[in-house]
């Protein structure tokens, strides 16, 4: 069994990792324990969008690399510990039967050499699978420059993967990140792409990866603007099929003079997720949410910036306005714009009836008109100070909020 002063450092050590939401399995349940099918996976969060139902926790704190920014990294006298296969296999099973997870999310820093340290996570999984007999859910991190053979392997028996991108350009992982480069990192996201669209060819593609891969990368500890990191994110999401791409708000948690004093705050984070929102689900492409070398404002969310950078497109008419320019629409989610594309064939949409379908109308009203009448302020400048958020209430959206936030943070309508 393995000690508490063990599980908090190892526990400890993974806190700093954000890519691990459960969702988009198709793993079920044949007789064993636990469940990572659909609702089998429970999803937890906190106030500001962390998933929190998984055990998030390193098999060994032990690194031999010394990235600038990392807490685990060699240089720093902390207390180190390295679990074993069992030790984990046993705390995942003890804490499911207790009804404190649904799910396992399973890192570790590079230890002793990245072929030993991907081997253990192997065994880790297989051993749970197998042994243990557990079909939860298993998220598992990915190691760069480890054996490909056993990677392929990890991924038979997990549902999830990710390898962490961390920075956005080879330059600042030169910098921050001596001994990774861009290629450890994307060479094995590739394979895996092509090994799942292998399986998938065969109908066997549920038992491959079946939740697919994501990523992470740092905001603020590299002088990247957004709009470099939103171009990343659309090649990620184009060319790996990544199922998502998470943004971390840079901490200072070590101190190195190459890196920022101060953290870079939780608005710039929230306003990539936004944009990042926009690119999976609403057309828009990276060049237009944030041109080469700009960051996206923190007083207007992106959907809302790009349409006053574009007033030529607007107003547009409910009534007729095709699906995709009610997407562009700032308060139109995507689950508002196909229901007004059905509800308008069977008779014509007023103002009102959009209040029903969960519209934003505190944003939208500036955007459409409604049978020909315009509901919103008068002029751009009239428009930009009530959509703007005041420079003391610029923070990360709650899902706390006022109702019409809440009810747009919960189905991602912008």
């Amino acid at each position: 069994m393995i000690t508490e002063e063990k599980l908090k450092i190892l526990t400890e050590g993974a806190k700093y990792d954000v890519s691990c939401s459960s969702s988009g399995s198709s793993r079920k349940n044949k007789g064993g324990m636990g469940n990572g099918y659909v609702a089998g996976c429970c999803h937890s969060f906190t106030p500001d969008g962390r998933c929190i139902s998984l055990l998030k926790i390193l098999m060994s704190n032990h690194c031999i690399y010394s990235c600038r920014y990392c807490p685990n990294r060699a240089d720093p006298d902390i207390p180190r510990a390295v679990a074993t296969p069992e030790e984990i296999c046993e705390l995942v099973i003890d804490f499911y039967k207790r009804n404190y997870i649904e799910g396992l999310f399973l890192s570790s820093a590079v230890y002793r050499s990245p072929d030993y340290t991907m081997e253990l996570l192997l065994r880790t999984v297989k051993m749970l699978r197998t042994q243990y007999n557990f079909h939860g859910y298993i998220h598992l991190k990915g190691i760069p420059r480890a054996d490909m053979g056993m990677v392929r392997q990890a991924a038979l028996y997990v549902d999830r993967m990710s390898y962490n991108i961390e920075l956005p350009s080879e330059r600042s992982l030169k910098l921050l990140a001596p001994q990774k480069d861009k290629e450890s990192l994307l060479s094995p996201m590739r394979a895996l792409t092509q090994e799942k669209a292998e399986y998938a060819q065969e109908r066997k593609s549920s038992l491959f990866l079946p939740a697919g891969q994501t990523t992470q990368m740092i905001v603020g500890a590299s002088p990247e603007s957004d709009g470099q990191i939103l171009r990343l994110t659309q090649s990620l999401y184009r060319n790996m099929g990544l199922k998502r791409v998470y943004y971390s708000s840079y901490v200072p948690v070590v101190h190195d003079s190459v890196l920022p004093d101060k953290p870079v705050g939780q608005l710039r984070e929230h306003r990539l997720y936004q944009a990042d929102w926009l690119l999976r689900f609403y057309g828009f492409t990276a060049d237009e949410i944030a041109p080469e070398g700009e960051n996206l404002p923190m007083d207007l969310d992106p959907k809302c910036a790009w349409a006053l950078r574009n007033p030529q497109f607007f107003p547009v008419e409910i009534n007729r306005a095709p699906l995709e320019a009610l997407l562009r629409v700032p308060g139109i989610g995507a689950k508002s714009a196909y229901k007004i594309t059905e509800a308008r064939r069977f008779a014509a949409l007023g103002f009102e009836d959009l209040g029903r379908m969960r519209v934003v109308l505190k944003r939208a009203r500036h955007f459409i008109t409604c049978k020909g009448k315009y509901y919103g302020a008068k002029n751009e400048s009239a428009v930009r100070g009530l959509l703007a958020a005041p420079a003391e209430r610029a923070e990360q959206l709650s899902l706390f909020s006022d109702r019409e936030t809440a009810l747009a943070a919960l189905t991602g309508d912008l």
